[in-house]
């Protein structure tokens, strides 16, 4: 069997700006399970870089271990990548970007990689507000070693194997408002309408955007009583509002009724418009944000959409304040500013 994907294209194929096709996005073919909800979201990452007109070479993509971990894969294969230790890809983020701010960075993980052997890892990315794309494909389960519960399943779940899950699950969304995340976003993998325009707002962030999307295993944990299941939480799914994401150079066109729009403009001049639907909820006030999520899940909803957004805080390189140019490009006159320079810092030391 081959699984290599054929190289040729239509030449009549619709064209971003840049004089790419959405093929030019795409990476190998995939070998997750048919109808894995993993597929959808990399579907929704080449779909956003399409239309954001991303220079593929200008991104670097970045997981862990595990079935979501395989992704980085399957999306963008024109752009660096790097698959790292299990639940470590944010410090292997941290230092890339470090060395090179320049490029834009999105990190792929899943609810064992982040919520288990990464969680140490997870917290300090959010803490030090990294300038980055996160985005967990949660399932709630082990998928790469036959469906055990994750540190995500919900208390009560029932796994394939018919055992019922007892612990009280760590909630990644509601952790990241908590923890200061200045992006918190969560979907549904197969909500493609709503997911495509959070990445898209999500890469145009200045500062770390979590991104939780809820992605049934469709071998493991798609079963009746799973909380994770594709019937559960289309049942159980609460949208904060409908979303339009609007580049800086676009003309806006977005209509909505008076009394119920949100306007957020990002940092660059970008436009998120939000047709609010929770009414006791303002994306831009953390308490509130949290609060809303707290009440979501008293009543056994999955509360979906843009859930926080902090524009005003410094990320990583502002408060460390460290050089524009990436570290690869200094030259020996950056790296050694002179003995006066250095006689200087000396004298602060004493």
């Amino acid at each position: 069997m081959s699984f290599q994907r054929p190289l040729f294209r239509h030449p009549n194929l619709p064209k971003n700006e840049l004089g790419f096709a959405k093929a030019d996005y795409e990476g190998t073919l995939s070998t997750l399970c048919a109808g894995c909800g993993h597929d959808s979201i990399s579907a929704a990452i080449v779909q956003a870089c399409y239309e954001l007109n991303v220079e593929p070479h200008r991104v670097a993509k970045l997981s862990g271990i595990g079935c979501s971990s395989k992704t980085p894969t399957y999306f963008l294969g024109n752009s660096h990548g790097f698959n790292s230790v299990h639940g470590r890809m944010p410090s292997v983020a941290t230092g890339a970007s470090m060395a090179n701010r320049t490029l834009k960075y999105i990190g792929v993980s899943g609810d064992g990689d982040s919520a288990s052997i990464g969680m140490g890892q997870f917290v300090h990315v959010i803490r030090r507000n990294l300038n980055m794309v996160y985005i967990v494909m949660n399932n709630g389960c082990y998928g790469l070693t036959k469906g055990q519960d994750s540190a995500t399943a919900d208390v009560g779940s029932k796994s394939k194997a018919g055992s019922i899950n007892p612990f009280q699950p760590i909630d990644l969304a509601s952790m990241a408002i908590e923890l200061g995340a200045t992006f918190v976003a969560q979907s549904f993998s197969g909500d493609k309408r709503q997911l495509v325009p959070l990445i898209k707002a999500a890469m145009d962030h200045r500062g770390f955007a979590f991104i939780n999307v809820i992605s049934p295993c469709v071998t493991f944990n798609n079963n009746v009583g799973s909380t994770k299941s594709y019937d559960y939480v289309r049942d159980h799914i609460e949208a904060t509002a409908t979303i339009d994401f609007v580049p800086h150079a676009e003309e806006i066109t977005a209509q909505y009724d008076p009394g119920t729009e949100t306007e957020i403009t990002l940092h660059d001049g970008s436009l998120l418009h939000l047709k609010k639907l929770a009414n006791d909820w303002d994306p831009m006030d953390r308490i509130s944000a949290a609060s809303a999520m707290q009440k979501a899940r008293s009543k056994g909803q999955i509360l979906t959409g843009l859930l926080y957004i902090n524009e005003d805080a410094k990320n990583l390189h502002e408060t460390i304040e460290s050089v524009p140019s990436p570290l690869n490009q200094l030259d020996e006159t950056d790296l050694c500013p002179g003995s006066a320079v250095l006689d200087d810092l000396m004298m602060s030391l004493r």
